[in-house]
């Protein structure tokens, strides 16, 4: 809205600064219209709306509808719709905003401009999460923000949301035990000291671990993924001839370089992602993880 408004001229870098990206950044715009579909389904409400796109527009150069959770409309809703999008208005944008959009009829998303918002990587997260907390002059550790943009699995308001539980958590300062600690984290000693045990072919210290972690009611799942992804960075260390020196965890796992053979590293990433799957299969959670533990020690 800001980019086909800004008084400096159309381009994909408005100046926000002047009346117009000021207005729509404060939400006052009055050529800026936002609609809920989830709470205006109905085919009168639409139809309203679209009588209203005919008329040029009062402040800017266009009028710029957002149509959010769009897939919510009912079908006579996009019926009505349609003609519209079929010849829009010249002064008209419409941005239909959507999480599904197999329920979109093809007629209309025939019509459309298709943009897939894509999940961000952990580091580009957390990166960002960092920006956010030095702007708001909040201690953190960087440990705690990788944790947080792992979690949050590449969504940015799922991170921003975490990251806010983080702060309320730990009184102020986004530190990583205290993160780890309200994720219900693994902590990264427990999965080090079971490759360990491993490297050494020590069966004794595996079942303590395992023991202690079945004592503990331990995320076994989340374990096991450790595990496969501490094998795979293993792995591609093996092959590009050392740990990355960006690898957050490197010092850490410079320890294990050259104790597994490449051939153990994907067994144990097999074994491990397979009993991820098999967990819910086996008499117990605990007895489920045991095993594995020993089976990567058996082969």
């Amino acid at each position: 809205a800001r980019a086909v408004n800004c008084e400096q001229g159309i381009s994909k870098t408005p100046c926000g600064k002047c009346q117009a990206c000021v207005e729509i950044s404060q939400g006052r715009f009055v050529d800026l219209l936002e609609v809920d579909a989830a709470t205006n389904t109905r085919v009168d409400e639409m139809r309203a709306l679209l009588e209203n796109a005919m008329y040029a527009p009062t402040a800017g150069r266009y009028k710029v509808y957002v149509i959010d959770e769009v897939h919510m409309l009912s079908t006579s809703a996009f019926n009505a719709m349609l003609k519209t999008l079929e010849e829009p208005p010249g002064h008209v944008l419409f941005i239909l905003a959507t999480t599904d959009p197999q329920k979109i009829p093809a007629t209309v998303l025939s019509r459309c401009l298709q943009f897939g918002l894509r999940n961000l990587g952990p580091d580009l997260l957390a990166t960002h999460l960092g920006h956010i907390l030095n702007q708001e002059n909040i201690q953190f550790e960087p440990g705690a923000l990788r944790l947080i943009a792992k979690a949050a699995r590449g969504s940015v308001r799922d991170a921003l949301s975490l990251t806010d539980q983080a702060i309320a958590y730990s009184a102020g300062v986004v530190g990583e035990a205290s993160v780890r600690q309200m994720l219900g984290s693994v902590d990264q000693q427990v999965v080090l000291q079971i490759l360990q045990a491993l490297a050494n072919g020590d069966a004794k210290a595996l079942l303590e671990v395992s023991n202690a972690l079945a004592v503990a009611s331990a995320p076994f799942a989340a374990i096991l993924d450790e595990l496969a992804a501490v094998a795979y960075r293993l792995s591609i260390a093996a092959f590009a001839g050392g740990l990355s020196p960006e690898d957050p965890d490197q010092a850490a796992l410079s320890s294990l370089q050259g104790a597994f053979s490449p051939e153990d590293l994907q067994l144990i990433y097999q074994i491990a992602t397979h009993a991820r799957a098999e967990l819910n299969l086996a008499p117990e959670e605990s007895i489920g993880f045991s095993m594995a533990l020993v089976r990567m020690l058996a082969f």
